[in-house]
């Protein structure tokens, strides 16, 4: 086992890898940049390096920097968290042959399943279901008009190195499809360096559900049952829960065996998450995360277990805690993302908090990094807390939910905690009767963009 690991990242999610690490032993090191000094994953480390000025790329994404602090501290493993370079292949490699383990994937699954057109054509082979599309890039725009006519009208154009909802159009008609794939093309071009995309029929109604898949790298490998994370806001989750509320006992067995056999096949090693779109009672594979998960906890939360610990162990060469029979679902449980941001435009709102409170109670955890008089910098994402309940069943979850966000006080800049509480108003959302334009209608009718 390590005697000490470092972590990649900020936030609430260098707080809950130092959590993980120090209930089984393991020191840790926090590296920072400079609008960082005072963040409470650089308190709660038994060691913090500070490895640059503000903007990330001079810092929490620079890859010398990182790997300086490694040998300096001592660290003999990485934890990436997610985003900055959690799913960065190069950068994986890099740590490799340093001698340094990452605590994640290999190189190769990142490579491959980054890469939109590899990781279908590669999840195909391994029996997973995917959407009807083109196969593999599309070169120009009379091939993606014959795709569109072959398919048929809804379609949708995506970056192949896409991500986060950049690079994705939507062509409603032929009429449209020129515009959607220039845009698509100068999006992903733009974001990523990389210009080519592919073209996917366009399902209208479907949830967006995914399954938490973990490998030990040698050939074994379980799932972790679903997330529903329909509730979208431009792409982006705000809302998830699980047991998703759409699927039967008989269609999560199904699907999660499916899953847990292709990552098996490929010697997947820590934690990966398959996402598809759910419609009409079939799935359809759209990609696969190779990291931890910003919602992670309501799997956590079903099941008991702790992933990061499990992504620690596996990455020590240490055997998995639990086999696929120890995995029953307990409860359900929801998270609500909370972001430092002004409604209704959503508009970034950094600044100092003049007060805090975490809600508290029987079910309730709240992973934040918010204390008294911190300052919020402008210069990262704007998620800082992440509220999340269980209960023994959906209802209980959803009222204790109500109760928490009742409690939670962040004074001194906006959030979108009153989204929230105008959220939980709505029959759809105690109904579970909603799909992944739901929340951007909803949005258009309840509050001026």
């Amino acid at each position: 086992m390590f005697d000490k690991i470092l972590i990649a990242n900020r936030g609430e999610i260098a707080l809950r890898v130092i959590r993980a690490a120090r209930e089984m032993g393991i020191k840790t090191v926090a590296v920072h940049s400079t609008a960082d000094s005072d963040a409470m994953h650089v308190r709660m480390a038994d060691e913090s390096v500070c490895i640059g000025p503000p903007p990330s790329p001079q810092s929490y994404l620079s890859v010398p920097a990182i790997i300086s602090a490694c040998e300096i501290t001592g660290a003999q493993a990485i934890h990436p968290g997610y985003g900055f370079l959690s799913e960065n292949a190069e950068f994986v490699q890099i740590v490799e042959d340093h001698g340094i383990t990452f605590i994640g994937p290999t190189a190769e699954h990142i490579r491959v399943m980054g890469d939109k057109i590899t990781a279908k054509d590669t999840m195909k082979a391994l029996g997973v279901p995917c959407v009807p599309g083109s196969d593999g890039g599309v070169p120009d725009l009379e091939t993606a008009k014959k795709i569109g006519e072959e398919f048929g009208y809804p379609v949708i154009i995506k970056a192949t190195a896409g991500g986060g909802g950049r690079g994705m159009k939507v062509a409603m008609s032929a009429d449209e499809m020129e515009s959607a794939f220039m845009t698509a093309r100068a999006e992903g071009k733009a974001a990523f360096g990389n210009d080519e995309v592919y073209i996917e029929k366009y399902l209208t109604t479907p949830r967006h559900i995914e399954i938490q898949v973990f490998g030990d790298g040698k050939g074994k490998a379980v799932h972790l049952g679903e997330r529903d994370c329909s509730l979208q806001r431009r792409h982006q989750k705000v809302f998830e829960e699980a047991p998703g509320p759409s699927i039967s006992p008989e269609e999560r067995a199904k699907i999660g065996k499916v899953c847990a056999d292709a990552v098996a096949k490929i010697n997947y090693i820590g934690a990966g998450t398959i996402e598809f779109l759910y419609e009409n009672g079939e799935f359809y594979f759209i990609e696969m995360n190779t990291r931890l998960q910003v919602e992670h906890p309501v799997t956590e939360g079903i099941f008991g277990v702790d992933l990061v610990r499990e992504q620690i162990l596996v990455a020590a060469s240490e055997p998995m805690s639990f086999g696929q029979d120890d995995l029953v679902i307990n409860g359900h449980a929801i998270e609500v993302r909370i972001n430092a941001e002004k409604l209704p435009n959503f508009s970034p709102c950094p600044g100092r908090i003049s007060a805090f409170h975490a809600p508290g109670g029987l079910g309730v955890r709240m992973d934040s990094a918010l204390y008294d008089g911190y300052s919020i910098p402008p210069y990262y994402d704007s998620l800082i807390a992440k509220l999340i309940v269980h209960g023994r069943d959906r209802a209980e979850a959803l009222a204790r939910l109500d109760r928490a966000l009742g409690e939670l006080i962040v004074d001194g800049i906006d959030t979108t905690v009153p989204l929230f509480h105008a959220l939980l108003q709505e029959p759809e959302i105690h109904n579970g009767e909603y799909n992944i334009h739901w929340l951007e209608h909803w949005l258009a009718a309840n509050m001026a963009q």
